[in-house]
Protein backbone atom coordinates (compact mmCIF):
# COMPACT_ATOMS: atom_id res chain seq x y z
CA UNK A 1 0.00 0.00 0.00
CA UNK A 2 1.20 3.82 -0.49
CA UNK A 3 1.14 5.17 2.78
CA UNK A 4 1.92 8.03 5.13
CA UNK A 5 3.38 7.55 8.18
CA UNK A 6 3.51 10.79 10.78
CA UNK A 7 4.93 10.39 14.04
CA UNK A 8 8.88 8.95 14.54
CA UNK A 9 8.99 8.64 17.99
CA UNK A 10 10.37 5.14 19.76
CA UNK A 11 7.38 3.38 18.74
CA UNK A 12 6.23 5.29 15.37
CA UNK A 13 10.11 4.75 13.67
CA UNK A 14 10.28 0.82 14.67
CA UNK A 15 6.89 0.55 12.87
CA UNK A 16 7.27 3.08 10.43
CA UNK A 17 10.62 0.78 9.35
CA UNK A 18 8.48 -2.57 9.24
CA UNK A 19 6.06 -0.91 6.92
CA UNK A 20 8.97 -0.64 4.98
CA UNK A 21 10.55 -4.33 5.03
CA UNK A 22 7.16 -5.44 4.35
CA UNK A 23 7.00 -3.66 0.98
CA UNK A 24 5.09 -0.65 1.65
CA UNK A 25 5.59 2.66 0.20
CA UNK A 26 5.98 5.42 3.02
CA UNK A 27 5.74 9.16 2.81
CA UNK A 28 6.90 9.97 6.42
CA UNK A 29 6.94 13.76 8.43
CA UNK A 30 8.32 14.58 11.87
CA UNK A 31 7.84 17.30 13.20
CA UNK A 32 11.75 16.97 14.21
CA UNK A 33 12.75 16.11 10.71
CA UNK A 34 16.39 14.66 11.81
CA UNK A 35 14.05 12.07 13.18
CA UNK A 36 12.78 11.42 9.41
CA UNK A 37 15.97 11.89 7.33
CA UNK A 38 17.12 8.32 7.77
CA UNK A 39 14.13 6.77 6.38
CA UNK A 40 15.45 8.64 2.72
CA UNK A 41 17.75 5.48 2.60
CA UNK A 42 15.30 3.27 3.47
CA UNK A 43 13.18 3.79 0.41
CA UNK A 44 10.57 6.53 2.13
CA UNK A 45 9.72 10.09 0.96
CA UNK A 46 10.47 12.97 3.22
CA UNK A 47 7.54 15.21 3.77
CA UNK A 48 8.03 19.18 4.91
CA UNK A 49 4.33 18.72 6.34
CA UNK A 50 1.52 16.89 7.46
CA UNK A 51 -0.38 17.29 4.71
CA UNK A 52 2.16 16.22 2.18
CA UNK A 53 2.33 12.76 4.01
CA UNK A 54 -1.68 12.72 3.64
CA UNK A 55 -1.69 13.58 0.00
CA UNK A 56 -1.59 10.70 -3.30
CA UNK A 57 -2.12 7.57 0.02
CA UNK A 58 -4.26 5.11 0.57
CA UNK A 59 -4.01 5.47 3.97
CA UNK A 60 -2.05 7.82 6.82
CA UNK A 61 -1.22 6.43 9.99
CA UNK A 62 -0.47 8.89 13.28
CA UNK A 63 1.60 7.76 16.23
CA UNK A 64 1.96 10.67 18.22
CA UNK A 65 2.53 11.48 22.09
CA UNK A 66 -0.63 13.05 23.14
CA UNK A 67 -3.87 14.92 21.69
CA UNK A 68 -2.28 17.73 21.10
CA UNK A 69 -0.11 16.75 18.68
CA UNK A 70 -2.91 14.67 17.33
CA UNK A 71 -5.16 18.19 16.86
CA UNK A 72 -1.89 19.94 15.40
CA UNK A 73 -1.63 17.32 12.43
CA UNK A 74 -5.00 16.88 11.52
CA UNK A 75 -6.63 20.38 11.94
CA UNK A 76 -4.05 22.33 11.94
CA UNK A 77 -2.62 24.35 9.38
CA UNK A 78 -1.35 22.13 6.49
CA UNK A 79 -2.89 19.29 8.38
CA UNK A 80 -4.44 16.09 7.06
CA UNK A 81 -7.73 16.68 7.04
CA UNK A 82 -7.82 18.79 4.01
CA UNK A 83 -5.24 17.04 2.38
CA UNK A 84 -6.81 13.27 2.40
CA UNK A 85 -8.83 12.09 -0.30
CA UNK A 86 -12.51 11.40 -0.16
CA UNK A 87 -12.71 7.36 0.67
CA UNK A 88 -8.97 7.13 2.41
CA UNK A 89 -8.21 6.28 5.94
CA UNK A 90 -6.59 8.40 9.11
CA UNK A 91 -5.38 5.17 11.13
CA UNK A 92 -4.71 6.58 14.45
CA UNK A 93 -2.38 4.48 16.11
CA UNK A 94 -1.79 6.96 18.97
CA UNK A 95 -2.63 7.00 22.96
CA UNK A 96 -5.46 9.62 22.53
CA UNK A 97 -8.44 10.84 24.61
CA UNK A 98 -11.99 8.96 23.77
CA UNK A 99 -12.85 12.60 23.26
CA UNK A 100 -10.61 13.58 20.50
CA UNK A 101 -11.27 10.27 18.98
CA UNK A 102 -14.88 10.20 18.32
CA UNK A 103 -14.00 14.17 17.57
CA UNK A 104 -11.93 12.60 14.78
CA UNK A 105 -14.58 9.98 13.71
CA UNK A 106 -17.47 13.01 13.05
CA UNK A 107 -14.45 15.74 11.52
CA UNK A 108 -13.89 12.34 9.06
CA UNK A 109 -17.35 11.56 7.84
CA UNK A 110 -18.00 14.97 7.66
CA UNK A 111 -15.41 14.76 4.96
CA UNK A 112 -16.21 11.34 3.76
CA UNK A 113 -12.79 9.72 4.92
CA UNK A 114 -12.47 6.92 6.87
CA UNK A 115 -11.40 6.58 10.43
CA UNK A 116 -9.84 3.78 11.85
CA UNK A 117 -8.81 3.54 15.81
CA UNK A 118 -6.10 1.20 16.31
CA UNK A 119 -4.31 1.92 19.40
CA UNK A 120 -0.95 -0.55 20.56
CA UNK A 121 -0.20 -2.32 23.26
CA UNK A 122 3.66 -2.66 23.48
CA UNK A 123 6.88 -1.12 24.25
CA UNK A 124 9.39 -0.29 21.80
CA UNK A 125 11.40 -3.41 21.43
CA UNK A 126 8.25 -4.70 20.67
CA UNK A 127 7.85 -2.52 18.19
CA UNK A 128 11.22 -3.18 16.86
CA UNK A 129 10.28 -6.86 16.35
CA UNK A 130 6.90 -6.75 14.71
CA UNK A 131 4.81 -8.00 18.20
CA UNK A 132 2.67 -5.52 19.47
CA UNK A 133 -0.73 -6.04 20.16
CA UNK A 134 -3.35 -4.18 17.75
CA UNK A 135 -6.51 -2.63 19.12
CA UNK A 136 -8.52 -1.89 15.83
CA UNK A 137 -12.01 -0.49 15.72
CA UNK A 138 -14.20 1.17 12.65
CA UNK A 139 -15.94 0.31 9.50
CA UNK A 140 -15.45 -3.30 8.90
CA UNK A 141 -14.13 -3.01 5.27
CA UNK A 142 -11.77 -0.57 6.22
CA UNK A 143 -10.44 -2.55 9.14
CA UNK A 144 -10.17 -5.59 7.19
CA UNK A 145 -8.06 -3.67 4.16
CA UNK A 146 -5.53 -2.20 6.78
CA UNK A 147 -4.77 -5.89 8.23
CA UNK A 148 -1.84 -6.09 6.21
CA UNK A 149 -0.55 -3.10 7.39
CA UNK A 150 -1.46 -4.03 11.35
CA UNK A 151 0.22 -7.64 9.92
CA UNK A 152 3.49 -6.09 9.49
CA UNK A 153 3.97 -3.93 12.94
CA UNK A 154 2.14 -6.60 14.87
CA UNK A 155 1.67 -10.41 16.04
CA UNK A 156 -1.97 -9.86 16.77
CA UNK A 157 -4.83 -7.35 16.10
CA UNK A 158 -7.91 -7.54 18.18
CA UNK A 159 -11.24 -5.97 16.45
CA UNK A 160 -13.63 -4.30 18.34
CA UNK A 161 -15.82 -3.22 16.53
CA UNK A 162 -17.81 -0.59 14.08
CA UNK A 163 -17.33 2.42 16.61
CA UNK A 164 -13.81 3.59 16.51
CA UNK A 165 -13.46 5.28 20.29
CA UNK A 166 -14.11 1.88 21.44
CA UNK A 167 -10.58 1.33 20.65
CA UNK A 168 -9.27 4.01 22.78
CA UNK A 169 -11.59 3.13 25.33
CA UNK A 170 -9.59 -0.36 25.28
CA UNK A 171 -6.09 1.58 25.14
CA UNK A 172 -6.51 3.71 27.88
CA UNK A 173 -8.01 1.17 30.24
CA UNK A 174 -5.36 -1.51 29.49
CA UNK A 175 -2.61 1.67 30.47
CA UNK A 176 -4.66 2.08 33.88
CA UNK A 177 -4.32 -1.90 34.99
CA UNK A 178 -0.59 -1.69 33.82
CA UNK A 179 -0.16 1.39 36.23
CA UNK A 180 -1.91 -0.89 38.96
CA UNK A 181 0.43 -3.78 38.37
CA UNK A 182 3.56 -1.50 38.92
CA UNK A 183 2.41 -0.27 41.86
CA UNK A 184 0.85 -3.13 43.18
CA UNK A 185 4.32 -4.74 42.39
CA UNK A 186 5.94 -1.85 44.35
CA UNK A 187 4.39 -2.38 47.72
CA UNK A 188 5.41 -6.14 47.11
CA UNK A 189 8.63 -5.45 46.86
CA UNK A 190 9.00 -2.76 49.61
CA UNK A 191 7.21 -5.71 51.91
CA UNK A 192 9.35 -8.40 51.20
CA UNK A 193 12.71 -6.41 51.00
CA UNK A 194 12.29 -5.02 54.54
CA UNK A 195 11.38 -8.85 55.63
CA UNK A 196 14.72 -10.06 54.19
CA UNK A 197 13.36 -11.58 51.54
CA UNK A 198 14.93 -11.24 47.90
CA UNK A 199 12.84 -10.02 45.44
CA UNK A 200 14.41 -11.78 42.71
CA UNK A 201 13.19 -15.10 44.39
CA UNK A 202 9.94 -13.36 44.96
CA UNK A 203 9.55 -12.28 41.43
CA UNK A 204 10.44 -15.84 39.90
CA UNK A 205 7.95 -17.47 42.44
CA UNK A 206 4.99 -15.38 41.46
CA UNK A 207 5.62 -14.80 37.77
CA UNK A 208 5.57 -18.94 37.51
CA UNK A 209 2.73 -19.45 39.30
CA UNK A 210 0.21 -17.19 40.13
CA UNK A 211 1.22 -14.02 37.69
CA UNK A 212 2.62 -15.72 34.47
CA UNK A 213 1.63 -12.75 32.31
CA UNK A 214 4.72 -10.94 30.12
CA UNK A 215 3.70 -7.40 32.12
CA UNK A 216 4.61 -8.81 35.48
CA UNK A 217 7.54 -10.41 34.53
CA UNK A 218 8.87 -7.67 32.28
CA UNK A 219 7.61 -4.66 34.81
CA UNK A 220 8.40 -6.85 37.68
CA UNK A 221 12.00 -6.79 36.81
CA UNK A 222 12.25 -3.19 36.37
CA UNK A 223 10.79 -2.79 39.50
CA UNK A 224 12.96 -5.59 41.52
CA UNK A 225 16.05 -3.76 40.10
CA UNK A 226 14.92 -0.51 40.68
CA UNK A 227 16.73 0.45 37.30
CA UNK A 228 14.90 2.93 34.97
CA UNK A 229 17.45 4.34 32.60
CA UNK A 230 16.10 2.47 29.84
CA UNK A 231 13.20 4.06 29.12
CA UNK A 232 10.23 1.88 27.29
CA UNK A 233 7.45 4.53 27.93
CA UNK A 234 8.41 8.14 29.30
CA UNK A 235 6.74 8.93 32.98
CA UNK A 236 4.92 12.56 32.01
CA UNK A 237 3.29 10.08 29.27
CA UNK A 238 2.00 8.15 31.83
CA UNK A 239 0.52 10.77 33.98
CA UNK A 240 -0.92 12.05 30.47
CA UNK A 241 -2.55 8.32 29.77
CA UNK A 242 -4.15 8.51 33.49
CA UNK A 243 -5.51 11.55 32.95
CA UNK A 244 -7.37 10.41 29.92
CA UNK A 245 -8.64 7.40 31.60
CA UNK A 246 -9.93 9.55 34.88
CA UNK A 247 -11.71 12.13 32.29
CA UNK A 248 -12.88 9.23 30.70
CA UNK A 249 -14.62 7.75 34.09
CA UNK A 250 -15.80 10.84 35.10
CA UNK A 251 -17.99 11.17 31.27
CA UNK A 252 -19.68 8.22 32.03
CA UNK A 253 -20.10 8.67 35.59
CA UNK A 254 -17.06 5.60 36.94
CA UNK A 255 -15.98 5.82 40.10
CA UNK A 256 -12.13 4.97 39.97
CA UNK A 257 -10.55 5.15 42.99
CA UNK A 258 -7.39 3.48 41.80
CA UNK A 259 -6.80 6.13 39.00
CA UNK A 260 -6.32 8.66 41.71
CA UNK A 261 -3.81 6.90 43.71
CA UNK A 262 -2.14 6.51 40.58
CA UNK A 263 -2.29 10.32 39.60
CA UNK A 264 -0.65 11.03 43.03
CA UNK A 265 2.28 8.30 42.62
CA UNK A 266 2.82 10.06 38.86
CA UNK A 267 2.94 13.63 40.23
CA UNK A 268 5.42 12.14 43.08
CA UNK A 269 7.44 10.67 41.23
CA UNK A 270 7.48 14.15 38.56
CA UNK A 271 8.47 15.99 42.02
CA UNK A 272 11.27 13.60 42.94
CA UNK A 273 12.84 14.59 39.74
CA UNK A 274 12.35 11.82 37.59
CA UNK A 275 10.18 13.15 34.75
CA UNK A 276 13.32 11.76 32.11
CA UNK A 277 12.64 8.02 33.57
CA UNK A 278 10.41 4.88 32.34
CA UNK A 279 6.96 5.02 34.17
CA UNK A 280 7.72 1.92 36.24
CA UNK A 281 9.71 4.32 38.12
CA UNK A 282 6.30 5.39 40.38
CA UNK A 283 7.74 2.03 41.84
CA UNK A 284 10.20 4.05 43.88
CA UNK A 285 7.75 6.13 45.62
CA UNK A 286 6.79 3.18 47.38
CA UNK A 287 10.42 2.55 48.44
CA UNK A 288 11.46 5.58 50.13
CA UNK A 289 8.08 5.84 51.67
CA UNK A 290 8.67 2.19 53.33
CA UNK A 291 12.57 3.54 54.09
CA UNK A 292 14.19 1.82 51.22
Amino acid sequence: MKMGFIGLGSMGSEMARNLIKAGHELTVYNRTRSRAEPFAALGARIADRPSEAARDVDAVITMLADDRAVEAVVFGADGIMDSLKEGNAHICMSTISVALSRRLKEAHRERRQHYVAAPVFGRPEAAAAAKLFIVAAGPSQQVQQCQPLFDAMGQRTFNAGEDAPAAHVIKITGNFLISTVIESLAESFALVRKSGVDPNLFLEIMTNSLFTAPVYKTYGALVAAQKFEKVGFKLPLGLKDNRLVMAAAEDAAVPMPMASLIRDRFITAIAQGLSEADWSAISSVSFREAGL
